[in-house]
């Protein structure tokens, strides 16, 4: 026994993540996590694709369905859970002989393991997602996005602090705190969408992910501020200004960056000849990206963005995006279901006395939420064929980065229950509504005969898209002659 003495005292740290959580279970843990969050996402995914609604709604649903609103198998400490409300936890305890001494850390651990492999995810969403932008379309549409980003920060954070303050008489901090609340924008959740109904590199897609870029660096800032006033009352200004600098240094940085890296990309990718030649370099660029985002007090998002940006430059992006998409089918959905598994419907639920006034609160913040992004289209200029509706529209959802503004504000103790919970619920709401709005403002393509095959038409402006020959529609599935009734009219 004296023998084990000395190794316990140099690795003190392994010694105690041993005593702490047996690794076993915490991989066990981990494992029927994935399952859960897999069988969510595919289920809700293909019942949404079914009623014609984008699969990522039905993802969001599905982690509400396995999360702490429904059936408790995906819960998280940060909702105020523990590992007796955790039906995995049970399940292990039941037929894997988890102690319940042991219970609470596999629970820390495991809900820290999914809640990293999320935010990984997320990183990659936000990767593939800028493999699929063309940085020349983004340049072209910034100033209009710009403007779209700065009202739609401008007018719900005016508005919904301004109307706190005057109709609730809520206190002025945690009135801007929840004014703060309102000006963020899901990236993650409309560019999905947008890139599932096809629409991501329209020119109303392009400002509404430029706006959304620039909406998530405002709320940097304004999350910074507020957080300097939930914490003594005054803002640092400091450092205020040097969020602002590092943001915008970061961005163009990686546009320059993209000019000079797009060949030294391409010609490391040549030169190697294992497997993963030319994905692992990519992602290893995007991690450096989110990296260097993430250290700078930015979103490691923004990184993983700009690095699809500069990868989308070069020659090899077609075969780059076909080999990033199983991998981000693999992370993508552990991201949105556990967005909706963290989702505590029961603030909902006007049975609770305690509720009530959120209620009344959240009705109010959902109004505003919506009202003052949808606005930002009236913003657009220059542009008399543009759907502002839907520009308006996919700058609707909060998703996780308004949870990140509620978490922040529940953790400093500046907001009220009441208004906790009414945040929490124009989230929730926000980010529901828009996937079916968007399908809804998108109208399908309209299909023209024009003699020589079918003109494919932009709903909105009625611009040609393609054209599809009439042979092309002669041969059925089963490879029989079948003349439909535009080509026996030509």
């Amino acid at each position: 026994m004296h023998l084990l003495d000395p190794l316990n005292l140099s690795f003190p740290l392994l010694a105690s993540a041993t005593k702490a959580a047996d690794s076993s279970m915490v991989v066990a843990a981990v494992l029927l996590s994935l399952v859960v969050i897999y069988l969510a996402s595919k289920v809700g995914g293909e019942l949404s694709n079914k009623v014609g609604l984008p699969p990522v709604l039905g993802e969001l649903v599905g982690g509400v369905v396995v999360g702490i609103s429904v059936f408790h198998l995906l819960v998280f400490p940060e909702g105020g859970a523990d590992s007796s409300s955790s039906l995995i936890m049970t399940f292990l305890q039941t037929t894997a002989g988890l102690s319940p001494e042991a219970t609470p850390e596999v629970f820390a651990v495991q809900s820290e393991v999914v809640s990293v492999l999320a935010e990984l995810g997320v990183i990659i969403l936000l990767f593939e997602i800028g493999l699929e932008s063309n940085l020349k379309d983004l340049m072209a549409v910034g100033i209009q996005a710009t403007v779209v980003a700065t009202v739609g920060v401008v007018v719900p954070f005016a508005a919904g602090t301004v109307g706190l303050m005057t109709l609730f008489g809520i206190d002025a901090v945690p009135a801007i705190f929840a004014g703060a609340a309102l000006t963020a924008t899901s990236i993650g959740i409309t560019s999905k969408v947008l890139s599932e109904i096809g629409r991501l590199n329209s020119k109303e897609g392009q400002i509404i992910l430029g706006a959304a870029v620039i909406d998530d660096v405002l709320g940097i800032i304004v999350l910074a501020v507020v957080a300097s006033l939930a914490k003594d009352g005054v803002v640092d200004v400091g450092k205020v200004i040097y969020l602002i600098i590092s943001a915008t240094g970061f961005l163009l940085g990686a546009i320059v960056l993209g000019n000079v890296f797009n060949k030294s990309f391409v010609a490391i990718a040549d030169k190697l000849k294992t497997r993963g030649e030319l994905v692992i370099p990519a992602f290893i660029f995007a991690f450096v990206m989110a990296y260097f985002a993430a250290i700078i007090q930015l979103e490691a998002i923004l990184g993983a963005f700009a690095a699809g940006l500069v990868l989308e430059e070069t020659d090899k992006r077609k075969e780059l995006q076909k080999q990033v998409i199983p991998i981000a089918d693999m992370l993508v959905p552990i991201f949105f279901v556990t967005v909706g598994a963290k989702t505590d419907l029961g603030v909902l639920n006007p049975a609770i006395p305690d509720n009530r006034e959120g209620l009344i609160m959240a009705t109010f913040l959902i109004l505003v939420a919506i009202f003052g992004k949808v606005i930002t289209g009236l913003s657009v200029f220059g542009q008399p064929q543009i759907n502002r509706l839907a520009i308006g529209v996919g700058m609707i959802p909060r998703g996780e980065v308004g949870l990140v503004f509620a978490g922040v504000g529940a953790a400093s103790g500046v907001l009220s229950k009441p208004l906790g919970a009414a945040i929490i619920m124009m989230v929730i709401l926000t980010t529901f509504l828009a996937p079916p709005l968007l399908r809804f403002v998108f109208p399908d393509p309209k299909t023209v005969d024009s003699g020589s095959g079918q003109l494919i038409l932009d709903g909105d402006s009625g611009t040609s898209l393609v054209i599809e020959p009439p042979q092309s529609r002669v041969l059925n599935d089963g490879g029989s002659l079948e003349v439909t009734q535009d080509t026996q009219e030509n």
